[in-house]
């Protein structure tokens, strides 16, 4: 297999500067507990346009294309800056400063969109040279860009890459962007998107807790602190297709069995891939205990909610604890609705008091590579997501992928599906769990083959 051809790299501005936008976008506790992790990297394959190819032209109008973003979205054009207070604390915040995103045009002319997307297991070295911003963290914004695309051209498609800083970005605004741009590549103008303007501004948090928060640690002390990390070489990742029947057999079977209509179709979902990690993890003890992490979003659950288009992270993790023989002696329902539980549970009240909880004694979550836990699971991403609808111009894309980054051992990663409907999960797990997941026919009646 040939190797990977970087072609250019280039930086891409706003194509116009606006005395009116913002400058400076203060970071809340949301994105600053968030520095130590790895950027969001999402891409889609696409077939080759059918008309013309590949060529210096399309590579060039999604340059354009992404400029005229960058007029929209501006605070991805820029860089993370701190400031050093005297009384020893730092301050954090994205400076509007126009420095620019990245764009890598690259060639992989011996990989074929079926070599993405046909084997049963995520080809890792593929998947990683189609990223860039590989194991960059997200303090390491203030001399990186916060966003970089890779287009790569494949022998008989097109790879479109997206690396952003998860301290200025969750999935919901990761999203926002891709759809962003990929409408401006297609429609060839930005008067529709225009109109929802994104929100940058942090005034939720007024009288609530002070901005710029001010933090005991700096870039040098974040850096000095972490532990060194390589990507675990033993992990196998695949993607489990549940096709819109199957979810709703199991939200069905999930409700039935608790007497209720409270569960969801993803909540179903979720148990039904916890249980069947469970069972596959053969040196788990009856009494231990297991933990099911699921990223949430909390732009609802704040009062007044933050609109769809606010720009940031507004998103935290809660957890739903068993022991393996008390998941497994129950059925789907059970564990479904102890999912739901955990989720409901989150009031507005809450999540309100965690922020003025933080500020007082703020903390930064591990590097995902660094979890040392070998029984749980960490679900992000949402089925709700528009992927499928980052038509550049030359059709939809057929598939989406992960990068390297914020992999580990129990990590799965939710999408919808191509058909309307259905959902899949892309699984991060040991060997021996993912085979015996494999020939667990419970489990295996639920995923197209």
């Amino acid at each position: 297999m040939s190797q990977i051809r970087v072609i250019s790299s280039t930086i891409i501005c706003p194509t116009s500067e606006n005395d009116e936008l913002t400058h400076r976008v203060e970071l809340t506790p949301w994105d600053l507990r968030l520095l130590k992790l790895e950027y969001i990297q999402k891409g889609l394959p696409f077939q080759k346009p059918a008309e013309k190819g590949v060529d210096q032209n399309l590579i060039q109008h999604l340059k354009v294309s992404l400029s005229r973003t960058l007029d929209i979205l501006h605070p991805l054009a820029g860089r993370l800056s701190q400031i050093e207070n005297e009384d020893g604390t730092t301050c954090f915040f994205i400076n509007c400063n126009s420095a620019g995103a990245q764009f890598v045009h690259a060639a992989h002319d011996g990989v074929r969109v079926a070599d993405i997307l046909d084997p049963v297991y995520i080809p890792d070295e593929i998947i990683e040279n189609l990223f860039s911003m590989n194991s960059v963290l997200n303090y390491e914004g203030t001399s990186k860009p916060l966003l970089a695309v890779q287009v790569t051209e494949l022998a008989d498609g097109i790879f479109i890459g997206c690396s952003i800083n998860h301290a200025v970005a969750d999935g919901t605004s990761f999203w926002h962007f891709f759809n962003t741009w990929s409408h401006i590549s297609r429609s060839g103008s930005d008067d529709t998107v225009s109109q929802s303007t994104p929100v940058f501004g942090r005034h939720f948090l007024d009288g609530l807790i002070d901005l710029p928060v001010r933090v005991p640690f700096s870039q040098i002390q974040i850096q000095r602190q972490l532990i060194q990390q390589t990507p675990s070489s033993n992990l196998l990742q695949r993607v489990f297709h549940f096709p819109k029947e199957k979810v709703a057999q199991l939200k069905a079977k999930a409700n039935a069995e608790m007497s209720t209509s409270n569960i969801s179709s993803l909540q179903a979902l979720m148990a039904h891939l916890w249980r069947a990690t469970t069972r596959g993890r053969c040196d788990l003890k009856s009494n231990e205990e297991i933990t099911y992490r699921i990223a949430i979003g909390l732009r609802q659950k704040m009062k007044p909610p933050l609109p769809d288009l606010y720009m940031g992270n507004a998103l935290r993790g809660v957890s739903t604890y068993s022991t393996a023989s008390d998941l497994l002696q129950h059925g789907l329902g059970w564990a479904a609705l102890k999912i739901n539980k955990a989720i409901s549970a989150m009031r507005p009240e809450d999540v309100t008091r965690e922020l003025e909880d933080w500020v007082k004694a703020p903390s930064i979550r591990p590097n995902l590579r660094a979890e040392t836990s070998v029984h749980g699971l960490l679900t992000g991403s949402s089925p709700r997501f528009n992927v499928y609808g980052n038509d550049f111009g030359w059709g939809r894309p057929v598939a989406v992928r992960s990068g390297s980054a914020n992999k580990m051992n129990g990590k799965l990663t939710v999408f919808p599906g191509a058909e309307e409907g259905s959902i899949d999960f892309e699984v991060c797990l040991l060997p021996e769990t993912l085979h015996a997941m494999e020939n667990d026919a419970e489990f295996m009646e639920a995923v197209l083959r």
